[in-house]
């Protein structure tokens, strides 16, 4: 037996924050060492934290991460123990993303990342350059302070592995695992048996399976797999959510936390090599190609790392791997983003709008579980989640939380902006909520500010707008609502800001945000109105998820009145309710937020244009056999397929391909019209696929032509071609049958309904 004590971990680093970061780092070696590990394995550019940016242009930020590596190196931290650390690194004129392998106070190798992610949240190429050069290793000089402390003048650059006396070794940095030519399958070939995946990969609903299954079938044909990740918020939209595993021979063997508080978490696992030889000496397929590899560069180590076979020695056994279901992944990741970001941002709490509906209804629920998730670590021995909350919350004479309303009630303020327009049945709901999770609650009305505003405008015009149920335009009836919705963008900072004064609390509140992704994509919401906030922890989040996250809350989270909320039509509360009228966000809008759901899908991930997307939405089956071979992320797209199903086969048995058009004309011209709400977007958590959020996810411009004629023209092409006045299937046939999926509103088939 060869037996190889592991270690990998989550570390919650801070971007640019150099000491908060190697603490973590010494903190996570440390506890490697005490476990018996003989190799850690951080996260990717731990040093200087993943989200630093255009902070990596910077030649300051190279250099603090050489002088923190040089702590790290002139200690003992190294001794006895192989440690992969990520930090960036400039070779030339070249800034590469790298991992410095690490021994007894030496370096024995830099591997610079090969393949670099680009997509979606990712900039990579914008920072660093793909090293190139597979063929052979090159040496690196080593700056002149960290050669003189270690002795040490150059080091070997580049792709290749570490040939122990017992084993070989190397890296596989975050993206490379994903690539169709991944590094792993060579190395393998070329005797490699443990692979380190330095790793910075932000949370995603239902995204968890897709990286455990690279990891598991990297390994499948023999090979130990070792994935580290950040976890926590660096500092910006992204939520880390750890989940570092290790995984021998295509079984999990050892699996962190996907949300947490702690800032490290260290996963451990002992494994035997012969295992990993044994099942490779086993395929012969692997024997095979073994025989006609292509060589790969190595540098020699002269240690050993395995302990022979031991009669006290355990070895790690598969184990059942952890998943959330989605309800609890839009529960814990942003209530951990929000606990990071209110320990870093020095404010004393949150403030939050709180309407009754089904929108800030979630994120209150979202800061409850948060209270929920600092009282319970706390009770778990957590010593920094507990001077972190004492600190933020303002307990003195050695008193800490203990429960989560009374948290709640430090840290969180609700206030409920009433007018003429509101309900009594959502200003209950609104209370009754606050009461439930803790949080300091007043309840408002704001008719006198907007009587004050309307009064101004008579002064300055001469005329008074009325609602369009009292016979006004439409014009008049926007504004007014817009009026409204302003007023209490401006009373939510005011209070955020004063409270705190009222109460002689020091520091300051943040205000939360509460519009949906949905919302969003359709510009459903009015600019500078309480979509407009510091941060907003459900900008990423549909609203079908969030209807099915107030049902699961409303259990589990003990928060009751929420299943009551959930049930409810959404409305905004803008407009004067009467006898015959009360206004529904899915009649406003034209369509259900099922379908925006659709619609953002297949304008986001699946890159459809107008002309496509009338297509794929008429002709389902065509959608299906084109895209399911190639899908990446396949829960993601069993969910939509089975959305636009739905959708599709209602649509067919009741629309013609005609009114299908309208429809999909009329989402890209609500979509175009209101774009530019984007550019102002609240910093978001992100978490879905389709957000629209166009400061680095969704590039796209915002002045459109939304008449989109050439586009336009082509679907009424594409409708006369097909008939366009008769309905796809016949009325109760087996195509159009169909179980359904959310609540339609009244009138919200009809493109033109409440506009």
């Amino acid at each position: 037996m060869r037996l190889l004590k592991l270690a990998t971990c989550n570390l919650n680093q801070w971007a640019m924050d150099f000491n908060c970061n190697l603490k973590h780092i010494k903190e996570s070696i440390t506890e490697a060492k005490q476990a018996g590990a003989v190799i850690r394995l951080g996260p990717e550019l731990e040093v200087t934290g993943y989200g630093c940016e255009d902070h990596f242009l910077e030649l300051d930020t190279v250099t603090h991460s050489w002088e923190c590596l040089k702590e790290i190196l002139v200690g003992d931290w190294t001794d006895g123990i192989l440690c992969s650390i990520g930090m960036p690194v400039l070779k030339g004129s070249e800034r590469y993303n790298c991992q410095i392998l690490c021994m007894n106070r030496k370096i024995l190798m830099i591997r610079p990342k090969m393949w670099l992610a680009n997509d979606g949240n990712y900039r990579e190429l914008r920072w660093f350059t793909a090293w190139k050069h597979r063929d052979q290793l090159h040496d690196f000089v080593l700056p002149p302070d960290i050669s003189e402390a270690i002795s040490q003048k150059s080091v070997p650059f580049g792709y290749g592995f570490i040939q122990f006396q017992d084993t070989a070794v190397a890296a596989e940095v975050c993206e490379e695992l994903f690539t169709p030519v991944r590094p792993h399958d060579e190395l393998a070939l070329n005797g490699v048996e443990v692979f380190m995946n330095a790793s910075g990969s932000h949370h995603q609903l239902r995204k968890l399976d897709i990286r455990l299954e690279a990891f598991m079938g990297a390994t499948t044909r023999g090979g130990v797999y070792m994935y580290s990740n950040h976890q926590g918020c660096d500092g910006g939209r992204l939520y880390y959510d750890g989940c570092s595993a290790i995984v021998v021979n295509g079984e999990v063997i050892a699996q962190g936390s996907q949300f947490s508080l702690k800032d490290v978490e260290l996963v451990v696992a002992q494994v035997d090599l012969d295992a990993v030889a044994s099942l490779r000496g086993f395929t012969s397929s692997f024997q095979e190609q073994a025989s006609c590899k292509t060589s790969v560069p190595s540098v020699a180590a002269p240690y050993s790392l395995c302990q022979p076979f031991n009669l006290k020695a355990t070895l790690s056994s598969p184990m059942k791997i952890n998943y959330h279901c989605p309800e609890e992944e839009i529960a814990f990741g942003p209530g951990c983003w929000l606990w990071d970001y209110l320990r870093r941002s020095g404010a004393s709490g949150y403030l939050l709008p709180l309407s009754g509906g089904a929108d800030s209804s979630s994120v209150a629920a979202i800061v409850g579980c948060m209270c929920q998730l600092v009282v319970k670590e706390i009770a778990n021995g957590d010593e920094q989640v507990k001077a972190d909350a004492m600190r933020i919350g303002h307990y003195t004479d050695g008193q800490f939380p203990t429960d989560s309303k009374e948290l709640a009630k430090r840290i969180f303020y609700t206030v409920y902006m009433g007018t003429e327009n509101s309900s009594d049945a959502t200003r209950t709901r609104a209370k009754v909520l606050a009461d439930e999770i803790g949080s300091w609650h007043l309840n408002v009305s704001i008719d006198g500010v907007v009587s004050a505003f309307l009064s101004l405008f008579q002064t300055l015009t001469g005329k008074r707008p009325c609602y369009k149920v009292d016979g006004g335009s439409n014009i008049e009836n926007l504004g007014l609502q817009n009026i409204q919705a302003r007023i209490r963008m401006v009373l939510a900072f005011m209070l955020a800001s004063l409270l705190p004064w009222v109460h002689n609390k020091p520091g300051f509140y943040l205000v939360l945000g509460s519009s949906n992704v949905d919302e969003g994509l359709r510009g459903y919401l009015t600019k500078y109105d309480c979509s407009s906030a510091d941060i907003n922890p459900i900008g990423s989040i549909s609203k079908m998820d969030l209807r099915s996250f107030l049902k699961w809350a409303a259990k589990h989270l003990g928060y009751s009145s929420l299943a009551e909320i959930e049930a409810a039509p959404p409305t905004a509360e803008l407009e004067p309710i009467r006898s015959n009228y009360s206004q529904l966000d899915e009649v406003d809008m034209g369509m259900t937020y099922e379908e925006l759901s659709v619609y953002g899908r297949l304008r986001k991930i699946y890159r459809l244009g107008p002309v496509s997307m009338f297509k794929a939405c008429f002709l389902f089956h065509f959608l299906y056999q084109e895209i399911t071979p190639f899908r990446y992320n396949t829960l993601t797209t069993e969910v939509s397929v089975v959305m636009l199903q739905n959708l599709c086969f209602r649509w067919g048995s009741t629309l013609t391909p005609s009114e299908v058009a309208e429809k999909v004309k009329h989402f890209f011209k609500y979509y175009s019209i209101n774009r530019h709400k984007m550019t102002v977007l609240t910093p978001s958590y992100h978490a879905e696929s389709y957000s629209p959020e166009d400061n680095r996810f969704d590039l796209r411009q915002f002045l459109y032509n939304v008449r989109w004629p050439y586009q336009f023209r082509k679907i009424d092409k594409l409708v006369e071609e097909v008939n366009g006045d008769k309905v796809a299937f016949e009325e109760g046939s087996q195509e159009g049958k169909s179980g359904g999926m959310g609540v339609v509103a009244a009138g919200a088939g009809d493109p033109k309904a409440g506009l």
